[in-house]
């Protein structure tokens, strides 16, 4: 059974109710002084606290989608999968493998046709060598004959970390929210790529080009637009790029905007902080020891905004004055951002570094990021598509 397999969480909390019963029933037969006694005490209470634990943090895994298999939850996932480009890949279309496909539905009542399709893929990077599965949602425009000379922008969405590309469509409806948006005409049709920022798993790279190591940002940066490229009808070049993600992924979505404005005209962070990340689960960032400090110091977004030409972009950066850790360190970056650099911000009154909280922030900051890329270029009468601005009184 699967980690995240209702069956198996089903099957796990029943054992250690039955095995909580069975202890209770058990421990006057064994309150003796032997030997035997005590060990049969000790494990009958290991056991018992071990299946609870077992069962809490299945459930915990199921809400927060954190792991998606026993492979990704062992580290025995890693990015880099060799195998792929001759098992799936299609002569002359490399870099996108595309595994299932299921329509988008829209939810919304009286609302008729498609939602569009979402995509299960695999996308091998040409240049780094790295492989990361996630998904693709094609808007319902992509498969209509009268765009079928069309490209489309595209949206990259990012998870947190230790987060799956699932979540970004049981927990937060990515997909869903972007069709009833294209189909109340609040947002332009967008394709949209749905990754988890890490391409190393269990490692979080922090969308960084380990020196020696993962080239994380090589592969959103350019593997994945050149992949795209291959397979979709995609927008050239950065001007029909957009990036958007919580948490980690809010701060690889700035990051990658203000190191390469190129590749992404903007980037929307919900919940996202302004520095890398140091710990167990990163690893060497930036070199062996103490690593580079310019290269560190590159990768802080609010270094680079004090020391560095600033970048061509738009962001949205969002927080909530109360239950959000980043707060002041969101006015601050606010405050420092300089032409030709544009920030937008989308401040609660209250809210947590929880899914609760990035689903209020989604619809706005999807409709705000959407708005700033390049129209599909080729619609229907032969010219550039619409791009309404679906800007709200929330965003300032």
């Amino acid at each position: 059974m699967g980690l995240t397999s209702q069956k198996l969480q089903t099957l796990v909390a029943v054992f250690a109710v039955v095995c909580f019963a069975a202890t209770v029933w058990l421990w006057p037969r064994l309150a003796k002084r032997a030997w035997w006694s005590y060990l049969a005490r000790i494990g009958v209470l290991l056991a018992s606290q071990l299946l609870t634990l077992a069962a809490i943090g299945l459930a915990a895994n199921n809400w927060g989608g954190f792991y998606s298999s026993w492979g990704d939850l062992m580290g025995s996932d890693q990015g880099a999968t060799p195998g792929i480009t001759n098992g799936y890949h299609p002569a002359g279309v490399a870099g996108v493998d595309i595994l299932d496909s299921k329509p988008v539905p829209l939810e919304l009542g009286g609302a008729t046709g498609s939602g569009g399709t979402l995509q299960q893929v695999v996308v091998q990077g040409s240049g780094t060598g790295l492989t990361e599965p996630g998904y693709v949602y094609l808007p319902p425009q992509y498969k209509d004959p009268a765009y079928a000379h069309t490209k489309f922008p595209v949206i990259l969405v990012f998870t947190g970390y230790p987060g799956t590309a699932q979540n970004l469509i049981t927990r937060m409806k990515y997909p869903t929210v972007a069709a009833q948006a294209i189909y109340e005409k609040q947002m332009q049709p967008s394709i949209m790529v749905l990754m988890r920022p890490s391409v190393a798993m269990p490692r979080d790279t922090e969308c960084q080009n380990v020196p020696g190591g993962p080239q994380a940002e090589t592969f959103f940066d350019t593997d994945l637009h050149q992949a795209m490229a291959a397979r979709y009808r995609v927008a050239a070049g950065g001007a029909g790029w957009g990036v958007i993600g919580d948490s980690t992924g809010g701060y690889c979505a700035l990051k990658l905007s203000m190191r390469n404005p190129g590749a992404f005209a903007a980037a929307a962070s919900l919940s996202g902080y302004y520095k890398a990340a140091e710990d167990d689960t990163t690893g060497n960032l930036f070199g062996p020891g103490k690593g580079d400090q310019r290269l560190r110091n590159e990768n802080d977004l609010m270094w680079r905004l004090k020391n560095l030409p600033a970048p061509e972009v738009s962001v949205l950066v969002t927080s909530s004055r109360q239950g959000e850790y980043d707060y002041r360190a969101t006015e601050q970056f606010i405050a420092a951002v300089k032409e030709p650099m544009q920030v937008s911000s989308l401040i609660l009154p209250s809210g947590g570094h929880n899914f609760d909280t990035w689903n209020r922030e989604t619809p706005e900051a999807l409709r705000w990021l959407a708005a700033r890329l390049q129209p599909p270029v080729g619609g229907p009468d032969g010219g550039p598509g619409s791009s309404p601005s679906g800007t709200g009184t929330d965003v300032s």
